[in-house]
């Protein structure tokens, strides 16, 4: 008898979020399970969302025994978990120029000039804004956050 076939590594942490970034809410492991549906293990959504806790792709809240799930701020949609997962890439290197370089050598010429506009408009914007300590995209710093701004 011939088991049930592997997922594609990556897959159930996609299902799961995209069953968040659908709900309205934090949403517990149980949510999670049924919006899914099929033959997942309860245990299976808890360790998929564990893991994606350490990783700081969700944050999580106490709902009576249990905890409720939602994306963290810069994980809200697919593209802010891809920059997400790029910045973590990036920190991982002592060398970030080297990286860097490598990655825009990699580019097509128009995501370059997408990528240069980017960051003529912040350029721009930290002209006019002054020096407010501002030092990315977005107003984001170099660690990827907004220094502590609400």
């Amino acid at each position: 008898m011939i088991g049930p076939q592997r997922r594609h590594p990556g897959e159930l942490e996609a299902s799961v979020l995209a069953v968040l970034w659908a709900g309205e809410r934090a949403l517990t492991p149980g949510d999670i399970q049924r919006a899914i549906g099929g033959e997942l293990a309860r245990t299976t959504v808890n360790t998929i969302l564990t893991r994606l806790f350490d990783k700081g792709v969700v944050v999580r809240s106490r709902v009576g025994r249990a905890f409720a799930y939602a994306p963290a701020q810069e994980a809200q949609d697919a593209p802010g978990l891809a920059a997400r997962r790029m910045r973590s890439e990036l920190e991982k290197e002592a060398d970030r120029s080297i990286v860097l370089a490598r990655f825009v050598s990699g580019l097509s010429e128009d995501d370059e000039q997408v990528l240069r506009a980017l960051l003529s408009r912040d350029a721009a914007e930290g002209q006019q804004d002054g020096l407010n300590g501002r030092h990315g995209l977005n107003g984001q710093d170099s660690r990827g956050d907004d220094g502590g701004r609400p």
